[in-house]
């Protein structure tokens, strides 16, 4: 199969920067369901942006591509050991080029391989099937922060602001409301849900990811399934999350149920929760040579446009930060400003905040911007550039960023979907805010930084390094301010209230 490995290569490149069209039309509806001029709106209208900037680029739509995951059809007699080849292959090749961020990381050391290449990644699913003329390789690349929000339920079993789950559709029912509302902002929403019922521990997750690779406009040949489908896609808007955690009227595009049988003792759900960065393709290759006959999941029609133009509305209104910046400016702002921000900015995640705990930064964080960013960087020409370069979910952070905010004097963070309390006093203590970025929206914020002037700790991997760049009017939200306000709290306490009126059984 001697274009094998080229297939795979192109069914990367269009996994990571190309959404098919159902999870477009999806993310259409949604923007249809937003009230023009709110902060969801404003979310949606930048994603849709950034859609349209990563299609153009054959660029990352999210700088975090993810565990690759791989589903294959095989026929008999196929030679599997060389098609691992290939696609272990592919998967090198793809992080050198950028089209991935470099993932891979041992448990136990800490280090980066650099390549995505390591024990366990990338992941294959691999069966047989009668077709002895084609392959099917089917390709899903699902991010750190929506893969953290997955969660499993064992029934019966207590549910926060629903009560009892039973061993029934009822339970089941909560489970997937309960697993949508816990998602919040950290996820990425607008999102979507794959589930399996029953199964054991394992099987079952495996079972709830499978599930996303199920068309968002296609049938469940369950009846039960189907309705309990279409019920939980209507009624998981009325619990205005909304997108990014914001508030607003859409909070999920998709929800896909299967089933598998389960032991007497057991009953498992199992929620796979997926971001609005629904990446997934799939391709039918010839078995002789490899080479792609058909794609699974796109259209005769052209891509539909996503944004009403290159760049997000701006209304005048936005309040202009340039680094380093005063107490005194940052005590001015609240809740829901809209800012621009320009000058030197430092990226920091995971590794960097525990780092700092410890030892002193390689700069000097007065009055600085810390941005929770671990972005896909390529070196050209000797000099660094960065193709994707959105935020991170900034709750992992949450063990550190007081003392951190304390000890070096931080102005700012940037990630996405919120921090807690601690971090929240530490706000209002100190002089710092939260600023809330559009998570996924990697081009649209690559597109904002004008130069990436150095790197410190590179040694702890490409995305978990410190990055010194420069930015020009980068957006985000005001969402946490010094003043002891949490837009994320109200909106998961404003939530939780709309949970409670799922309580009552509707079986």
């Amino acid at each position: 199969m001697t274009e094998f490995k080229h297939s795979i290569l192109e069914l990367i490149a269009d996994t990571s920067s190309n959404l098919p069209p159902d999870v477009r039309k999806a993310i259409k509806t949604a923007q249809q369901r937003e009230t023009e001029g709110t902060r969801s709106a404003l979310a949606l209208e930048t994603i849709a942006t950034n859609i349209d900037m990563a299609c153009d680029v054959v660029g990352p739509i999210c700088q975090d591509t993810g565990m690759p995951t791989f589903f294959i059809h095989a026929p008999v007699g196929a030679n599997q050991i060389e098609m691992k080849r290939r696609i272990r292959e592919a998967i090198s090749e793809s992080t050198t080029s950028g089209k991935l961020r470099s993932n891979s990381v041992d448990s136990l050391t800490g280090k980066n391989s650099g390549d995505n290449l390591g024990s366990g990644t990338p992941v294959m699913h691999w069966e047989q099937w009668e077709n002895n003329d084609e392959i099917e390789v089917k390709l899903l690349l699902k991010g750190g922060g929506c893969e953290n929000k997955n969660i499993q339920y064992s029934l019966p079993m207590e549910l926060e602001h629903l009560g009892k789950a039973g061993r029934n559709l009822d339970g089941i029912r909560k489970c997937i409301l309960h697993a949508i509302w816990q998602a919040q902002g950290h996820g990425c929403a607008i999102g979507a849900v794959g589930v399996c019922v029953g199964g054991d521990r394992t099987s079952g997750y495996d079972h709830a990811k499978m599930q996303l690779f199920r068309s968002l406009d296609d049938v469940n040949p369950v009846p039960e399934l189907a309705e309990l489908e279409r019920y939980i896609l209507e009624h998981a808007n009325d619990l205005k999350i909304g997108t990014m955690g914001f508030g607003g009227n859409s909070t999920l595009i998709g929800c896909k149920i299967g089933a598998q049988n389960r032991l007497p003792a057991s009953f498992f759900v199992s929620v796979a929760y997926n971001c609005w960065a629904y990446r997934r393709q799939g391709v039918i290759l010839d078995a002789k040579t490899g080479t792609i006959k058909r794609w699974l999941y796109k259209e005769e029609a052209p891509v539909i446009t996503m944004g009403k133009s290159k760049e997000i509305p701006l209304t005048g209104k936005e309040i202009i930060l340039n680094t380093p910046i005063s107490e005194e400016k940052i005590r001015s702002l609240k809740v829901g400003d809209v800012v621009l921000v320009s000058g030197r900015m430092y990226t920091g995640r995971d590794a960097i905040h525990a780092h700092l705990m410890t030892n002193d930064p390689p700069v000097d964080l007065r009055g600085q911007v810390l941005y929770h960013c671990g972005p896909v960087t390529i070196k050209e020409n000797g000099k660094w550039k960065m193709t994707a370069a959105g935020p991170t979910t900034s709750s992992r952070e949450e063990p550190y960023q007081s003392e951190i905010i304390k000890k070096f004097g931080l102005r700012a963070v940037i990630g996405k979907g919120g921090m807690g309390k601690k971090t929240l006093a530490a706000l209002q203590e100190h002089g710092a805010v939260y600023l809330n970025a559009i998570g996924g929206a990697a081009q649209y914020y690559a597109k904002c930084i004008t130069s990436v002037d150095g790197v410190d700790l590179e040694h702890f991997g490409l995305p978990e390094a410190m990055w010194h760049i420069t930015v020009k009017n980068f957006p985000a939200i005001v969402t946490m301010d010094s003043h002891g306000n949490s837009l994320h709290s109200d909106i998961e306490a404003i939530s939780a209230k709309e949970l409670t009126t799922f309580a009552q059984s509707v079986y």
